[in-house]
């Protein structure tokens, strides 16, 4: 089975995680943290600033490993490496999203999560939904 390697940021601010809902392929319409794929030659980290550049128009700081997510869908396994990160400049603009919301601890069930984010959405809601400054 093919392996897809790809990192998720983990954006905190005001105790709230910023969560996408996708635009496009097959899992269309699922909500994800933002994120992709690794390039040859990338770290996780360099892969993870160049992703929300390009998606959504953001610089992040990258900050602490929060998980490793391995799953496996029909057709690949995801290996995803998921960062708390921070905004340091820019607007969140959705280029390749539908939709996203800002989720409390409360909200974190509200919305269709993809199933290799569920992992992620339990570890924030057991107490990583703090800011990180």
């Amino acid at each position: 089975m093919k392996t897809l390697r790809v990192v998720a940021a983990i954006i905190i601010e005001n105790n709230k995680a910023f969560a996408t809902q996708r635009g496009y392929g097959a899992f269309k319409d699922g909500w994800e943290f933002p994120g992709g794929k690794i390039e040859p030659g990338e770290t996780p980290q360099e892969a993870l600033v160049r992703e929300i550049r390009e998606e959504l128009d953001t610089e992040i700081e990258v900050r602490d490993l929060l998980d490793t997510v391995e799953y496996d869908y029909p057709d690949f396994h995801l290996s995803m490496d998921c960062f708390l990160c921070r905004i340091v400049s820019g607007d969140l603009v959705l280029k390749e999203h539908e939709a996203a919301r800002w989720l409390t601890r409360e909200d974190l069930g509200s919305v269709a999560w993809l199933p290799a984010d569920l992992g992620v959405v339990s570890a924030i809601s057991r107490g990583y939904l703090q800011d990180i400054g």
